[in-house]
């Protein structure tokens, strides 16, 4: 359901809002600024209580709304939104990005039993993982097992426990070996099609070899990546920020181990001892529009920073998902080994 439904002004009549609240499965209504930026929470439980204490069904929202309500950010894992709701007891949560603004509205339902999903999933996973040798010289990296599974099986299952079902894996290196692994996906109830790489084509350019356009935003994922991120929350951030292209990032610091000095022409102006500088990294997860397909020649190489680079130099509209939750990016043998030692515990 469209939760823009949910939405009123402080001034709106309870009456009105408990109309809100009756008609919707959410059971909830939530008051916004102009902006669409949260001022609080209104249920029936709220209404109730107003009434008791003498507030009329003509008295607005915002004398019976709860000011300070439990809300979710984007970057919050399904897991922790559904510890939230437990620990407070709350069959809804408000999600709202870093400056206020309602994005989604998470309910204990739809967590529990995720909606079908349309939205395509490309996993990248024709790589010969080079770094990773010896253990792919006989078997491709995405078929190397982190835990109790191999490491792509646990990026199906990610998407397919928040509800998408449709995959596309691009597949060059030991290809017959990883189709023969996932087959057409009905063992996990899913469909899965293959996009088979004759030249290495680039995490961009294996996507000229979709049969057909998109009819809705879809994922792009390296399949050499460990991560609890939200992929929900991260097609809501897309849509909500009109999005044509949208880059997941993660924040990356280097220290340096010296003390950097300031200089102007022969003067000393100061000394920072190590300081510590701060990037965004490219964290191999994407969300495109089916339009930018058509800055994808096909059958060339292309890689996903170099297709980027060309859509913001079109002026389309690419944003940046910063990753909070756990990312890992599985590209060396001590990753192999970091990800083993830590599997069980984040994702068990």
């Amino acid at each position: 359901m469209d939760w823009k439904k949910l939405l009123i002004n402080p001034q709106t009549p309870i009456l009105k809002t408990l109309e809100i609240i009756d008609i919707n499965a959410r059971q909830i209504a939530l008051v916004v600024d102009h902006e669409e930026r949260l001022l609080g929470t209104v249920t029936d439980g709220d209404i109730r209580r107003g009434l008791l204490k003498g507030k009329s069904l003509q008295d607005p929202a915002s004398s019976v709304m709860n000011p300070y309500p439990t809300v979710a950010s984007p970057y919050d894992t399904r897991e922790n939104i559904l510890a939230l709701m437990k620990v407070k007891q709350l069959n809804q949560i408000p999600v709202v990005d870093d400056d206020g603004k309602i994005i989604d509205v998470e309910i204990l339902n739809d967590i529990l039993r995720p909606i079908q999903k349309e939205n395509w999933v490309i996993l990248m996973a024709g790589g010969l993982g080079t770094r990773l040798a010896p253990l792919t010289r006989d078997c491709p990296k995405p078929l190397l097992r982190v835990g109790d599974k191999p490491l792509l099986e646990t990026i199906l299952m990610s998407f397919l426990e928040q509800g998408f079902h449709r995959f596309y894996i691009s597949v060059k290196y030991k290809a017959d070996m990883i189709q023969s692994y996932f087959g057409d996906g009905k063992r996990w109830g899913v469909d899965i099609r293959y996009l088979e790489e004759q030249e290495s084509l680039g995490t961009a350019g294996a996507l000229s070899l979709l049969p057909e356009v998109p009819t809705a935003p879809f994922f792009v994922m390296n399949g050499d990546l460990l991560t609890k991120v939200n992929f929900e929350h991260l097609l809501d951030f897309h849509k909500t920020y009109q999005a044509e292209a949208t880059m997941c990032v993660r924040e990356y610091d280097h220290q340096i181990p010296y003390g950097v000095v300031k200089v102007e022409r022969q003067r000393l102006a100061g000394i920072e001892e190590k300081p510590v500088q701060r990037f965004f990294v490219n964290a191999g997860i994407y969300v495109l529009e089916p339009t930018m397909l058509d800055y994808i020649p096909r059958n060339q190489h292309l890689d996903m920073p170099t297709l980027f680079d060309n859509i913001i130099r079109e002026k389309k509209n690419a944003v940046a998902f910063p990753i909070r939750e756990y990312w890992l990016d599985i590209g060396r043998i001590s990753d192999f080994e970091k990800a083993n030692k830590e599997y069980m515990e984040v994702f068990s």
